[in-house]
């Protein structure tokens, strides 16, 4: 339902869930991990404050754009309930804040995702772009929320981290460079195929990539990375392979004490069952197909990481 206030527009999104409502609240209130279950959230943080009242850092998609902003809340864990309101807004939004409300029921709960925003200038082309944006992320979002709520069970054996490192005897701006500026990984990667890259905003990156796995195999994934100088490049691909249902990475850069550079690239991944049943040769169990996604993935970012050293210290 949508009304409109002044220059105000209101809309609320529900969904019931087959989960306790306790549950459906600690992946609401903990952020950090929205860009495993939240398609369009690339990268969310704390940055200051604590389980009552904290500000935090987003980058999602919005429109294919990917925009980065910072949201106060103000959370009732009693209640079931977190309030929001943007405090760094990116146009074409004037003003954006909301609530989170978790709703015990017979079955389990309901969840009411309700936004209030302004657009920029009041103009009419930028508020038809907010609201598409909010109407396609809650949808997504509480779909995903009531995907992970009700399968909650299966995430022990689904969800899984690893890392690989590799040292650089090179300055950290030049192996930084290297990771940052994709657009050159085609010439310089033997197994990126094709890669477009697009950044709008300084930092926040929008690329689509064709990648070829040790199989011989070329997959297309879409990726948003969020790129801090000298420190952190970290990313998310919202296209995915179809035995993924999330999959989340990092590159970050440490200097070492002896002047060297340390680089880790970490990976987070969420198996789909349903997409690893439909592949033509389906791997035996859900062990077998962690140990496949983590050969190819992994693979590709020691082959990224040596062909980086081969680069920057060749120099």
């Amino acid at each position: 339902m949508t009304s409109t206030e002044s220059t105000r527009t209101e809309v609320t999104h529900r969904i019931a869930v087959a989960a306790p409502a306790e549950a459906v609240y600690r992946i609401v209130a903990d952020v950090s991990r929205w860009p495993l279950y939240f398609p369009p959230t690339v990268r969310a943080e704390r940055i200051a404050g604590d389980d009552t009242e904290e500000r935090i850092r987003i980058c999602a998609l919005a429109n294919g754009d990917l925009r980065s902003w910072e949201s106060r809340r103000r959370l009732f864990p009693d209640r079931f309930r977190v309030e929001f309101e943007q405090v760094v807004t990116a146009d074409p939004v004037a003003a954006m804040g909301g609530t989170w409300t978790v709703l015990p029921t017979d079955g389990g709960c309901e969840i009411a995702l309700d936004h209030h925003y302004r657009a920029v200038g009041d103009d009419p082309a930028k508020l038809a772009r907010i609201a598409s944006a909010v109407e396609t992320n809650s949808v997504a979002e509480l779909a995903n929320l009531k995907r992970v709520a009700e399968r909650a069970a299966e995430e022990a054996e689904l969800l899984f981290e690893f890392a690989d490192t590799e040292t650089f005897a090179a300055p950290i701006e030049q192996v930084y460079d290297f990771l940052y500026d994709a657009a050159k990984w085609p010439e310089r990667l033997p197994h990126v195929v094709r890669l477009d890259l697009r950044e709008d905003t300084t930092g926040l990156q929008h690329m689509e990539m064709d990648t070829r796995s040790p199989d011989g195999s070329v997959h297309t994934t879409i990726s948003g990375r969020v790129c801090e100088p000298n420190r952190l490049i970290s990313y998310k691909q919202v296209k995915l392979p179809a035995a993924l249902r999330a999959h989340n990475g990092e590159w970050r850069f440490e200097p070492t004490a002896d002047g060297r550079v340390l680089v880790t690239a970490r990976h987070q991944v969420y198996l789909d069952p349903e997409g690893i049943a439909a592949l033509p040769t389906p791997p035996e169990s859900l062990a077998a197909a962690r140990t496949a996604v983590r050969n190819a993935l992994g693979a590709n970012s020691r082959a990224t990481l040596a062909k980086a050293r081969e680069h920057v210290e060749a120099r």
